[in-house]
């Protein structure tokens, strides 16, 4: 085993290309310049307001779940609530609009004669 050559060994430069050399043999390269960082900042979208929150104040997944899941449903709720809503309004302005015409015309006019007439003989 002594007759065989040594392999050479892999060595990084300095400007990260990899060769076979004898890290010895190689004389670092010096820094001309400052050293560049390239550095991206990327903004989460306006949505996830919740999200970040509770990751950020370390609450944990079940609280970005619990805004991801609930949040839609909430608004889905509360959407089904006010059309609920709505209709019943619909209705009790319909049904009020109903019994004053039907009390301000001529047969109102005799049905509440017929009333007053009948509170009179008791």
């Amino acid at each position: 085993m002594e007759s065989l050559p040594e392999l050479p060994h892999v060595v990084q430069l300095p400007d990260g290309r990899y060769v076979y050399a004898d890290a010895a043999s190689i004389v670092p390269a010096q820094q001309t310049g400052p050293q560049i960082v390239h550095q991206h900042i990327h903004q989460a979208p306006p949505d996830r307001t919740v999200q970040r929150i509770a990751l950020g104040s370390g609450v944990g997944a079940g609280a970005v779940a619990a805004g991801v899941y609930f949040g839609p449903l909430l608004v889905g709720a509360l959407t089904a609530i006010a059309a609920n809503l709505a209709i019943l309004a619909f209705l009790a302005v319909a049904l009020a609009w109903g019994v004053v015409r039907s009390v301000g015309g001529a047969e109102g006019a005799a049905a509440a004669r017929s009333v007053r007439r009948s509170r009179r003989r008791r």
